[in-house]
């Protein structure tokens, strides 16, 4: 394997790999996720297995992959939570480009090498990819909008098709040159997930928000033959979790815009909310009236959607300026220390 290109060229043969892990109930999907970076058409220089603060799956992963040459598992150095993780990784990892998959999904063989194309051009920082959904219950839910995919970790409808340029990638099939993090710092930390805690999001979005700021000259693509499958439990499948997790997105889009400002942190969102979701809901009537299956559900969930998000983001902006709520950048490499900037 070549040795890591420090000038801007194509990494292909440096990635390592970052899967954030944290509870033992996820067990087969973690081994099927680690199976699926092993099985790519080209290899990883490393995959990196990060346990949140779990000592028994720390200790049970250790010994499942004690004699397996390429993956490291490691606990995660700094506060509990997605962000830390992925910081960990980051400051742990030898790959030009570190890219990230979630722990219950799995890439198809070609994912690593889609990304590295993108880092043909040395002006690309970061490389995201498709999440195709993959419901436990077989089918997606008739009430179930495509608009609102992301609110199960999957590509969403409304987002292009191709190889484009993006404000941000999507966190859970990424990849960033390590460039990236040496010019912004890595992802905030009290923003995003935490273990079994409300499903917050956004920490992709300010980081690569914060990139660009750092980094005017970065490009920014999603590549949708970068394609990964990620498994959407039955409790998801639920409009109780829609809603819960719509209202987190609001209070997410909050701590970005209080972070970056609300220009850059809901630039994309507008766009989404004034065409794509209208689009959604006209279709769902649309449907309705020729009495197809879900169409009023998929209308109906789509306004229920954009209500509750919207008041995740009033009460979240409500907090952020009382200074309730804030969230901290930290220099990749010093999670443990608790050293950072505060957001």
């Amino acid at each position: 394997m070549s040795a890591p290109d420090r000038h801007g060229g194509n990494p292909a043969a440096s990635i390592s790999v970052v899967v954030c892990v944290y509870t033992e109930d996820r067990w087969e999907d973690i081994l099927a996720a680690v199976a699926s970076v092993r099985a790519q058409s080209l290899a990883a220089l490393e995959t990196l297995l990060v346990v949140d603060h779990n000592t028994p799956l720390l200790d049970r992963l250790a010994k499942e992959y004690k004699e397996t040459e390429g993956v490291r598992v490691l606990a995660n150095a700094g506060p509990r939570g997605l962000s830390a993780g992925r910081n960990t990784g980051i400051a742990a990892s030898a790959g030009e480009i570190i890219a990230f998959l979630d722990d219950d999904a799995v890439a198809e063989r070609d994912w690593l090498r889609h990304f590295a194309e993108g880092y043909a051009d040395p002006q690309v920082f970061a490389v995201g990819g498709r999440t195709m959904p993959v419901w436990e219950s077989r089918r997606r839910p008739a009430w179930f909008p495509e608009e609102f995919d992301w609110v199960v970790g999957c590509t969403y409808k409304g987002l292009p098709g191709g190889r484009v340029r993006v404000r941000n990638v999507l966190g859970g099939n990424a990849s960033f040159r390590r460039t990236a993090f040496e010019a912004a710092g890595g992802f905030a930390t009290g923003i995003g997930r935490d273990g079994d805690k409300r499903p917050l999001g956004c920490e992709e979005t300010e980081l690569c928000i914060r990139l660009a700021r750092a980094r005017p000259d970065a490009i920014l693509l999603i590549d949708d033959r970068a394609v990964i499958h990620h498994r959407v439990p039955a409790a998801r499948e639920r409009f109780s979790y829609f809603r819960t997790r719509t209202y987190a997105e609001g209070l997410s889009k909050a701590l970005v815009a209080r972070s970056v400002g609300a220009g850059k942190g809901l630039e994309s969102e507008r766009r989404y909310t004034t065409r794509v979701l209208p689009a959604g809901v006209g279709r769902g009537l649309r449907d309705a009236l020729l009495a197809r299956p879900g169409g009023a559900g998929r209308a109906g969930a789509i306004v229920a959607g954009v209500v509750t998000a919207a008041g995740g983001y009033v009460l979240g902006s409500v907090r952020a300026r009382r200074g309730g709520a804030a969230f901290s950048v930290v220099e990749i490499g010093k999670e443990a220390d608790g050293e950072g900037a505060a957001a």
